[in-house]
Order: structure tokens, then sequence, then C-alpha cells
């Protein structure tokens, strides 16, 4: 049961935190072959309502044109100089994988995180980063198609094909395409909180709740169009996170078995429906964690997770810190 407390009104989308509002350096780093929808999105989204907080700078090995798999080439405005020296460097999918690239690109994203920053790639971006000696030791991701090629290639990596990003704190790869939007909103995320995440998510209309835990490969696809859609019941959860929501109570909304409900979502969203649901109610303990000075107990009843207990466990297993901990660096300064 919701508390006994005035109806939820939301406030304005805040302002991040002021320590967060330095606009951060991001480097985009289009390789001979770059496909064009990956060098773009970084754009897309990093620029999208979040234009204040970064920089966006497409680079190549030097000034000019780079050649695409689209039949035209990017015009990069910065060479590898600005790659060493950039907070962020992200690896977009290239081509030319069957070779490393070049030695000044390996040394220049090796110089890179050396010096602090966050190098970041997309679908096959990995490869890049492999060949830098980047990915030794640690779990990464890529398009699950290449995802043995990966393993082959560089075996020093623990290549996991079956996520959608993982972030390994100074490293952090993605899958195929479109997880690069998922990787990108994730990075706002981790800088200015998930309300600003979510709003970007909202405004460029992408899932705002797909974490990179979820699977990337889906064998049966369910079109968005079709009767079958669970987008309608999924809207509707959103909007009912408060209440005691079940899968039961999903599968009644979408009129269907809770058994043809779970292999829909999965088809849809690559969770599980309670997995989704526990996912949505958490971000939403985040935001409100931003944007409220509401206790956890009250949070907590809010989003669904019911005590503040069960919000600390489900919140520090999909966030990896605590409630008050996250309250900490994200909450919104009161003249902000």
């Amino acid at each position: 049961m919701r508390p006994s407390t005035a109806p939820l009104v939301e406030p304005p989308l805040p302002a991040p935190v002021p320590e967060a509002r330095r606009e951060r350096d991001v480097a985009v780093l289009a390789l001979p072959e770059a496909l064009p929808m990956e060098v773009g999105i970084p754009f897309q989204v990093l620029l999208s309502r979040t234009a204040e907080h970064y920089r966006v700078t497409l680079c190549g090995r030097r000034p000019g044109p780079v050649a695409t798999t689209g039949g035209f080439p990017v015009v990069a405005q910065a060479g590898l100089e600005h790659v060493v020296a950039a907070d962020t460097v992200i690896v977009p999918a290239y081509d030319t994988i069957g070779q490393p690239p070049p030695d000044d690109v390996l040394d220049a994203l090796r110089t890179a995180h050396a010096r602090g920053a966050r190098i970041v790639s997309i679908c096959v971006g990995a490869f890049a980063l492999a060949a830098a000696g980047l990915l030794d030791g640690r779990r990464a991701t890529t398009h699950w198609a290449y995802a043995d090629r990966l393993a082959a290639q560089y075996p020093r990596v623990r290549v996991d094909p079956d996520v959608l990003f993982v972030d390994e704190g100074d490293v952090l790869t993605s899958a195929g395409v479109a997880s690069g939007i998922d990787a990108c909103l994730h990075l706002i995320r981790t800088d200015l909180g998930a309300a600003v995440a979510n709003h970007v998510a909202r405004a460029i209309v992408a899932a705002p709740h797909r974490d990179g835990g979820q699977a990337q490969f889906i064998a049966r696809t369910t079109s968005p169009h079709t009767a079958t859609s669970l987008a309608a019941t999924r809207a509707w959860a959103l909007d009912h996170l408060h209440e005691p929501l079940t899968v039961a109570d999903l599968a009644r909304h979408a009129r269907l078995s809770q058994r043809t409900l779970a292999r829909a979502f999965a088809a849809e969203t690559g969770a599980s429906p309670l997995r989704w649901l526990t996912a949505a109610r958490v971000d939403r303990a985040r935001e409100l964690l931003e944007r409220t000075a509401w206790g956890t107990d009250r949070v907590a009843q809010e989003c669904g997770l019911g005590t503040a207990a069960n919000m600390r466990l489900h919140f520090h297993r999909l966030v990896g810190v605590s409630p008050s901990d996250y309250r900490r660096t994200f909450a919104a300064a009161a003249t902000a």
C-alpha cells in the first residue's frame, strides 16, 4: 500500500550537482572503414539534451576525411593528440578488425587510458581496445556474431557474448549497434544521474531501462506494431510502479497468459517480466533519490520496492552502491 502522504508531484528535471556540471571532453575515434551509424551515436545521445556537459569531437589518426563503410567519408576535426587528452574516448565499430590498428592509434589509446581517460567501444570497436591490451584480464563484450572471433584473436580477454554492455569502471565495451545507445545513456547516468539519462532516453525515443546485463541477442523478435506488442503494458507498468505489481498483473493487462507474457517479454526486451520490473523500480528509485529529500522508506514505497531494506538489496545489486551513497553523489543542490 502507498503511504498516507501527499500525492506524488514530480519537480522539474533537476540540474546535475555542481561538480557534475563541468564540460567533459569526449573524443570519438573513427578508424578507417568506420560504420557511420555507430560514429553518430555518441553525438546524437550525448548532445541531445546534455550538450552543456559534453564536448564531443570526431577524431581520426589525423584531421581530415575518414573512409566509412557507407561509401562516404566522415571528416575528423582532430587527430590523435586530442584522443590522448580527452576525458572519455569512444571507439565505434570499424570494418578492418582482421588486423590491429596502426601503432600510433594503439599508443594513443594506451596513453589516454594511463592518464585516467575512460575508454569505450561500440560493437566491434572492442577489437581496437583488445589490440591495445586494454581488455587483457577483463570481462568485455562485442556484437554477438563476433564474440567468438574476439575471444580467439585475443585469448586474454574474458568475452561475454550475452550482455548489452560491460562496465569495468575505466573501460566500457558494448555490443552491436543499438547497444551503443544503451552504453552512451549509461555514461550519462554515471556522470549526471538517472533523471537526466531518462530525460535523454525519452527525447531520443530510446528505452530507459535496458541495463547492461540484459541479453543482446534475441532469437525471436516481435514487431512493436503487432497486436502482441507489450509497449502499452510496459508504459502502464511505469505509471504504476508504486503499486504492488506482479507478473500476473502484467499478464492481465496484456491479456496474455503468464507463460506467453514471459516469452513475449524476452522477445521484446531481452529480460524476464520480473527482472524488467525490478530494474524499472530501481531506476525510479534513482530518480527519486536525486530529485527529492524523501527518506528511503518513502522512496522504497513510491517505487514499489516495499521496504528500505529491500530497496538497498536490489539497488546495490543493480547499481553497485547503496542508496545513501548514490544520493550523496547525485542529489541536486537546492540552488542548482
